[in-house]
């Protein structure tokens, strides 16, 4: 499509009220402001779960690139891909624009606990207690997310919100009890319930950055810093051959980092416009996709029982009750 002027979108709580600027298409002539938690947008509705789409298909690459590789390497290629594509983004978007000094520490600040900290630690859940566990347990997302909006932000939580985001999480809780049938030890779950609270964590950093600065940006700056903090890890820790890769899992790992950074601009954008009790928890639709994804792509590796079955039909509840019934 052909770009047009900047469109301004105002993003707005009790404690942050202010306007940042994106280049976007004619398409996006037809978004709204999302002000308050009550009236859930299509647009934001759309865009969180097509985000927990992608991270889905990403979960289910890494879950295959893992088989010939390490999860150290997987990380790094995801960051470089992402980097690189945003960067890209940015100059067709436009450019940086002008952002302020404290929405920029924001978004390092992003990238250091959602992108090196959370996806390394998913990394590492995927590969230590397997796909569809993982996806379950990043439903710990909205709750520290939710928690922290109303605490930080303002915001206001509309009963149905309240409800569906509770119903996801009794879904997330069968499906980690069901997700496989290998036996996970209990110690080996804090894996995936650390990165889903860091990326809890994350997306209230990310909503009071754009304040200050567009979502493209914004999540370019929140990559780029990931990658060079993890690559001087790496290099520090003499840990060096990680950054090399071959065969099926570089295609893989790859197609994972596409589809994985594609996603958290997604969610960055879907921030932009709505709210985040309502964005984090419909981004946590992710579990369902994954099952659907193992059952086509991991047979042999993730198995499914009626506790998985269970879990994704509450999952599938809670994403109505947001998306339906948290309209006025």
């Amino acid at each position: 499509p052909v770009l047009t002027q900047p469109l301004r979108i105002s993003v707005r709580s009790s404690s942050v009220d202010s306007v940042s600027t994106v280049t976007s298409s004619r398409m996006a002539a037809s978004w709204r402001r999302d002000d308050s938690i009550g009236p859930v947008s299509g647009t934001v509705a759309a865009l969180a779960l097509l985000s927990a789409l992608l991270s889905a298909a990403a979960t289910v690459l890494i879950r295959q690139g893992l088989r010939g590789s390490s999860p150290y390497t997987g990380v790094w290629i995801n960051m470089a891909v992402g980097a690189v594509c945003l960067w890209g983004a940015v100059l067709v978007t436009g450019g940086m624009g002008r952002p302020t000094p404290t929405a920029f520490a924001l978004f390092v600040l992003a990238g250091l606990i959602g992108t090196v900290a959370g996806r390394l630690l998913r990394f590492f859940a995927i590969d230590t207690v397997g796909a569809s566990i993982t996806g379950a347990f990043m439903n710990v997302t909205p709750l520290v997310s939710s928690g922290l909006a109303i605490l930080l932000l303002g915001e206001h939580v509309t009963l149905p919100i309240v409800l569906g985001t509770l119903v996801i999480v009794a879904g997330a809780t069968l499906l980690s009890t069901g997700g496989r049938s290998l036996g996970v030890r209990p110690v080996q779950l804090w894996l995936p319930i650390l990165s889903a609270t860091c990326f809890g964590i994350v997306a209230i950093l990310r909503k009071l950055g754009l304040s200050g600065m567009a979502p493209v940006p914004g999540t370019a700056v929140n990559v780029t810093t990931a990658l060079v903090v993890f690559t001087g890890f790496l290099v520090a820790s003499g840990q060096s051959r990680a950054m090399v890769c071959r065969g099926p899992s570089l295609v893989y790992f790859v197609a994972a980092g596409l589809t994985e950074n594609l996603g958290v601009f997604l969610v960055v954008l879907a921030l932009s416009l709505g709210t985040v009790s309502v964005v984090a928890p419909l981004t946590n639709a992710t579990p369902l996709f994954v099952i659907v994804f193992s059952l086509l792509f991991l047979r042999g590796i993730e198995t499914l029982n009626a506790r998985v079955i269970g879990g994704s039909v509450l999952v599938v509840v809670g994403a109505v009750l947001i998306t339906a019934l948290g309209r006025p």
